[in-house]
């Protein structure tokens, strides 16, 4: 192996390490839908999180990749952050098996490819947080 390798080596290794970062590890960065999900919710104040919604035919949701699962009705978002954020996908489609009026972290959440129709897997929901804009 020639010496200038045996030296590059290492000095490449040293400048990636001294080379400044915003943080510690890629671990505690905010992902992109973290970013997304906490422009949403900008000037918004969480309330008490509950365990079921009124789903009404006007409820509008909003799926972020990898993070979260949000409800709009009128003027609240509702944010759920199932037990298995990363099985949140834009590519699948999300087919809920409900009884009545109500989605609620019981609910069986079944996602299925949008472009050749498999499934791909399952949701289990967690808490529903309301939040609305600050007064």
């Amino acid at each position: 192996m020639k010496l200038s390798k045996i030296i590059a080596a290492p000095l490449a290794a040293a400048a990636l390490l001294a080379a400044p970062s915003a943080y510690a590890d890629d671990s505690t960065a905010p992902t992109k839908g973290e970013i997304k999900l906490a422009k949403m919710l900008e000037g918004r104040v969480a309330g008490e999180p509950q365990n079921c919604i009124r789903t009404l035919p006007n409820l509008k949701l909003t799926m972020i990749d990898e993070t979260a699962l949000v409800y709009k009705s009128g003027r609240t978002l509702y944010v759920n952050i199932p037990s298995d954020p990363g099985a949140i996908d834009n590519d699948d489609t999300l087919v809920t098996r409900r009884f009545g009026s109500r989605l609620c972290n019981t609910t069986i959440v079944t996602t299925i490819d949008r472009f050749h129709g498999g499934y791909t897997g399952n949701i289990f929901l967690g808490q529903f947080v309301p939040y609305r804009k600050a007064s």
